[in-house]
């Protein structure tokens, strides 16, 4: 016991720690938290302040419930996502806990109070305070994961804060509805280059058309996925940006020793330039609005598929837009040996969208693009 306080009060001196254990090893172990984040959609801040991460045994333990341990940031730590791609992380601290198997993990983020808001979004120059859930102050935000702790062994737990799908357009603000995950801290990335003109695009590792992490090409184009787990080895990278064709490098292997490199600032990986045609409507019914979602998935040649866009729905008015190239993909196989070679597949403008809401069935709708935009408003029904 004696060594757990010494512990515990070593941490307080750059983070206060409100609870250092849930048991009376005397050889504890801890758990290190950061976090990290895939890109927002159109936002150029998107700040959440984290006060506390609450840990549990008990994965069905209540808010009030005895046995949690706590790390509590003493001050609490305003983070802008945005700064968090790119294989970048921010260190949350350490949390000394008894050996034993954890299954309850909370995020506690700060309320907004008066003056300039503990969690907000930036578009034009203008912040917007982000309205918290409403059981946000007690329940915090889950993260569903299990981590073990060896005595005198330090775990980690990578918390992965997906802007893009957390932040809901409602009216003239915002609503948080967090999309927490824990991803696996490895050291291997897949790297690359797209053209300086395409600084913004958006470049994800895919599995089946689902995106597992996402990334931005920075000003000089340049790219790196990382956290990514080797278990689900290999991935399709897609690369989407706006004005261009949709480019997807298939099957791209990582182990855990060793990445991949998909293009070189010499050769870019540059899709050519491609009409945008909108796709946009409102989703109805109104209670299903608020969790509401659109994705735009387009096959790639009869190998495999992609995301190309994904849009939250405005929970207030249901409304959504998104662009998409009217062009042909373009997908190349992944070799050792660089540049690689890309060609045209698939139909050009054709996309499956797919609308779908918390407690609704998912609607599908295959839509062409090809000559211009569309009109598509979904009506969610109950299971």
């Amino acid at each position: 016991m004696k060594r757990l306080l010494h512990l515990c009060a070593a941490a307080a001196a750059a983070i206060a720690l409100a609870a250092c254990g849930s048991g009376d090893d005397t050889n504890p172990g801890s758990i290190r938290f950061a976090l990290t984040d895939a890109p927002a959609c159109g936002f150029d801040q998107v700040n959440v302040t984290v006060e506390r991460i609450r840990v549990h045994r008990n994965a069905d333990a209540a808010d009030s419930a005895a046995g949690w341990s706590e790390l509590r940031l003493q001050p609490p730590r305003r983070i802008d996502l945005l700064r968090l791609s790119n294989g970048v992380l921010v260190e949350l601290g350490s949390l000394p806990l008894a050996a034993s198997r954890y299954t309850n993990f909370r995020l506690m983020l700060a309320a907004n109070g008066s003056g300039t808001p503990a969690n907000s979004v930036v578009v034009g120059g203008t912040e917007t305070a982000l309205t918290l859930p409403a059981d946000a102050p007690t329940s915090g935000i889950r993260v569903a994961t299990q981590v073990s702790v060896d005595e005198n062994r330090v775990a980690d737990l990578l918390l992965d804060f997906d802007a893009c799908r957390s932040v809901v357009p409602a009216g003239t603000g915002y609503q948080l509805q967090s999309v927490v995950t824990a991803v696996p801290r490895h050291g291997v990335v897949i790297s690359g280059y797209v053209e300086p003109q395409m600084a913004g695009a958006l470049v994800s590792a895919q599995k089946s058309g689902l995106p597992q992490r996402t990334t931005v090409a920075d000003a000089n184009g340049r790219f790196v996925l990382a956290w990514l787990d080797p278990a689900q080895s290999p991935f399709d990278i897609v690369v989407a940006a706006s004005g261009r064709a949709t480019a997807v490098v298939a099957a791209v292997p990582i182990t855990t020793t060793v990445g991949a490199e998909l293009s070189r600032p010499e050769s870019p990986i540059a899709p050519p330039a491609a009409t945008v045609n909108v796709v946009s409507g409102i989703l109805g019914p109104t209670q299903a609005r608020g969790s509401a979602a659109i994705r735009a998935v387009q096959a790639i040649g009869t190998t495999t598929q992609a995301e190309v866009a994904f849009a939250r729905v405005d929970a207030t008015s249901g409304s959504y837009a998104i662009g998409l190239p009217a062009a042909q993909p373009r997908m190349a196989t992944f070799s050792t040996r660089l540049p690689l070679a890309f060609s045209a597949v698939g139909t050009a403008g054709r996309y499956t969208m797919t609308a779908s809401a918390t407690g609704f069935e998912t609607q599908l709708q295959l839509l062409d693009l090809a000559s211009g935009s569309v009109t598509w408003s979904p009506s969610l029904l109950l299971p």
